[in-house]
């Protein structure tokens, strides 16, 4: 909703707070210089020390505008049914040429002294906050696979395509990490069972020098050596011997 005077636009009439506990909370106003001379203008309210106005007074350029900020500080409290009797006045008047916000004095505003004074009264509404985004519903049915829903028009929104997007990376790429976990498990298994099989063969020759030096040297075998050179004769074949 627009204010028009002869000399601004206003936009909007209504200052509109989000009003949350414990939160300073801003609002804009814009403001159009409709003639082609230079305006200057001023800001009041009626409860200065709960806002803030920047700027609070400034000139604008003919034919252009202007962005008021007004900034309500942090409340402790909320008011009663959410209402607010604050209200806010705007005061446009033709400046000279050139003129810039050094040059705004307060006689300038000043109806006494016979000036034209374009006022404009803006009330303050308290509203809701907006509310968060809700959060992607996934599939309910156990094993299967949640999928993003789709809008009323027929496309994504941003939260549920980029839902959808990390489900499809995970699905795509996790069976890969598997499979590649497998192989390093296999590998390694197969490296311990050809250290296992190098450690049993050095074993075996050391069992074959030592017997066949007992032989050679014709000297009295233990039980242990005799029991072990039966077994020698029924496993080892010519390569076995060949190998020392």
């Amino acid at each position: 909703m627009m204010s028009t005077g002869e000399l601004l636009n206003i936009e909007p009439q209504e200052l509109q707070f989000p009003f949350e506990l414990r939160k300073q909370i801003s609002c804009s106003l814009q403001l159009s210089n409709k003639t082609d001379n230079y305006v200057a203008f001023k800001v009041k309210t009626t409860n200065p020390k709960k806002y803030c106005v920047r700027p609070n007074t400034g000139v604008v350029l003919p034919r252009s505008t202007c962005d008021v900020i007004v900034t309500m500080q942090s409340q402790k409290e909320a008011p009663p049914d959410m209402q607010c009797k604050d209200k806010f006045l705007l005061q446009g008047v033709v400046a000279s040429p050139g003129a810039t916000a050094k040059d705004i004095t307060p006689e300038m505003f000043n109806k006494e002294a016979g000036h034209h004074v374009e006022e404009c009264k803006l009330r303050v509404l308290y509203v809701a906050p907006p509310r968060p985004p809700s959060p992607v519903h996934e599939g309910s049915e156990e094993g299967s696979s949640p999928r993003a829903s789709v809008s009323d028009n027929g496309n994504f929104s941003a939260s549920e395509f980029s839902a959808a997007a990390s489900r499809a990376f995970v699905e795509q790429y996790e069976p890969q990490d598997k499979s590649t976990e497998a192989r390093a498990l296999i590998s390694k298994l197969t490296e311990e069972k050809n250290s296992v099989i190098q450690i049993n063969n050095k074993l075996q020759q050391e069992l074959v020098r030592t017997y066949l030096c007992h032989s050679s040297f014709k000297r009295p075998f233990s039980p242990e050596v005799c029991m072990m050179s039966l077994w020698f004769r029924n496993q080892l074949s010519y390569t076995d011997i060949c190998i020392l």
